[in-house]
């Protein structure tokens, strides 16, 4: 949820105004969104790219993966691992844009471990992985941008360890 819905509803709750606090709160919000904006605009336009060189250096680091009785192996596999980049990839976007976590605890941490457990899927890999993304990404920004985006890969990143 966005600082402008949480402030509104917690403050509606208590049946008051939202303090001056929190106003200050959903300014520093409003004025940050069209950086965020842009950030998400600059990661999704090269989202194909960087999900394929963040996979092909997975790969290249870690061939077990792709290999025979790797996790990887086979193109059905593969494109499964592909995906599940892609789809943490796009949730980081979602947060850069709301400005807070929750579309990735929302959308994409609920269960994962349970269920990475039971297919088998290498948990470091994935860390790395997402470590790979993040260099990928923040090659593409401005030092200002990559310092607003990076705490949001660092985020999944902490959370799968």
């Amino acid at each position: 949820m966005s600082v402008v819905l949480t402030t509104i509803l917690g403050a509606d709750e208590q049946l008051r105004y939202p303090s001056v606090g929190e106003l200050e709160q959903i300014k520093s919000f409003m004025e940050d969104a069209p950086v965020r904006l842009q950030i998400a605009k600059t990661l999704s336009d090269a989202s194909d790219r960087v999900v394929k060189q963040s996979g092909d250096k997975l790969f290249q680091r870690r061939p077990d993966l792709n290999n025979p009785g790797g996790n990887a192996y086979g193109e059905k596999r593969l494109g499964s691992c592909i995906r599940d980049l892609g789809w943490y990839y796009r949730l980081i976007t979602y947060s850069i844009v709301a400005g807070n976590n929750e579309p990735v605890d929302r959308i994409g941490l609920t269960g994962i471990f349970e269920m990475y457990r039971m297919l088998e899927v290498p948990i470091p890999a994935m860390v790395e992985s997402v470590r790979l993304l993040k260099k990928e990404a923040l090659d593409l920004l401005s030092p200002t941008e990559a310092e607003i985006a990076s705490p949001y890969f660092d985020y999944v990143i902490n959370a799968m360890q």
